[in-house]
């Protein structure tokens, strides 16, 4: 039994002063004040010296970290999972790129087998596979070689069950409707990503069940007063999720605060799409089958384009609440309680609660990552 206190404490629906918490093995058994929550006999205390206690953060689209490249090499998921504690994350979805179908199942194998034992890094609960159901047209660091379109064959396979939690792809493509309404009805969360869809097109793919945007605003048409296009198809619509990469690149600050404003706390998801050069200095790094330069700030291709990003999840929050204006307490579901929900693990993870997993993190005063708890064990710094 461990009593934690004396740190600002955030539950998902307060913010406490003085917040105390209890978790036992791998579960939370009591949140509150101290005046509401007493010291159990024998349990181990804790001094939150006046941190911000808040959940582990959870990040839907990973392609790799610190020179590893997941589609390059899946089995690097764990390797990478372990380090990005150190960014506060404590769930994460490994991504896939457009690629091959043996390489889309060596991942999956990865996911099934779970991690080496001793791992005491972050949950890869799953996959997601961004393509190749994409666009040509909006290929992004893509690589066109792999875009097909929607394969029953293969769809019908991605389920939870088989390690795919997360599919984005273009909802304008023959037979993407199809593929929408079988993978939802298979458990799996589909995003709309790397697509030219019209407002039409899109509003039929979320209609289909689409409850997701990948990285709004790139890889697909720009928001226009006459066609609102896919963009603004998501910002309008209640049921669905957008994520964004708040790292001051991929999105003007100013569209993150329009697109705060739109969204509400409820529906914004801050995502890293973090590539292999995450954690390294300037240099050549993969992106699947594409070769990626790195510069310090952002990684392109050759020709320019974007190529995933350099940022941190727990830098993504604080540019967030420096680009809008809002406080802690407000940005804090964008890593948290919102991407739980979409995963449909809000009673499990996002939140600080009585029966939720002891995942969370305890940042210093400015928003920097001081310690890092999941399943109830300390992973950094160092052991418990």
């Amino acid at each position: 039994m461990n009593y934690l206190h004396n740190a600002t404490l955030y539950t998902p629906s307060e913010k406490i002063e003085h917040g105390t918490m209890i978790f036992d093995g791998e579960m939370i058994r009591a949140v509150g004040d101290a005046q509401g929550i007493g010291l159990p006999e024998g349990a181990k205390v804790i001094d939150g010296r006046e941190m911000h206690l808040v959940p582990g953060f959870i990040d839907l689209q990973v392609n790799g970290g610190f020179g590893m490249d997941f589609t390059g090499k899946p089995e690097t998921i764990w390797q990478v999972g372990e380090r990005l504690t150190q960014y506060g994350v404590t769930t994460f979805l490994p991504t896939i790129v457009s690629s091959a179908a043996k390489t889309i199942q060596s991942a999956q194998e990865t996911i099934l087998n779970g991690p080496p034992a001793g791992y005491r890094g972050a949950h890869a609960v799953g996959l997601h596979l961004e393509g190749p159901y994409l666009n040509p047209n909006r290929t992004g660091a893509h690589d066109s070689a792999f875009l097909c379109l929607p394969d029953p064959q293969t769809y019908r396979q991605w389920t939870p069950a088989t390690g795919v939690c997360l599919v984005t792809l273009a909802p304008e493509l023959p037979g993407a409707i199809e593929a929408i309404k079988r993978l939802v009805n298979n458990g799996v969360v589909v995003s709309a990503g790397h697509s030219a869809a019209s407002f039409e097109q899109a509003r039929e793919g979320i209609e289909a069940g689409i409850r997701y945007g990948t990285h709004l605003f790139n890889a697909m048409p720009p928001l226009d007063h006459r066609e609102p296009g896919l963009a603004g198809a998501v910002l309008g619509d209640t049921r669905v999720t957008a994520g964004m990469i708040v790292d001051g690149i991929h999105v003007h600050p100013w569209m993150v605060n329009l697109a705060w404003k739109a969204l509400g706390a409820e529906r914004t998801n801050l995502v890293t799409d973090a590539m292999a050069a995450l954690g390294m200095p300037p240099g050549r790094y993969e992106l699947g089958s594409r070769s990626v330069i790195v510069d310090g700030s952002s990684a392109r291709l050759e020709d320019g384009r974007l190529a995933g990003s350099l940022l941190s999840l727990d830098q993504a929050l604080r540019n967030l609440m420096r680009f809008t204006g809002a406080s802690l307490q407000e940005t804090l579901p964008a890593v948290t309680q919102v991407p739980a929900y979409l995963l449909h693990q809000g009673a499990l993870l996002g939140g600080l609660k009585s029966g939720a997993r002891a995942d969370f993190v305890l940042l210093t005063p400015d928003f920097q990552v001081e310690e890092v708890w999941i399943g109830g064990q300390k992973v950094l710094p160092g052991t418990d």
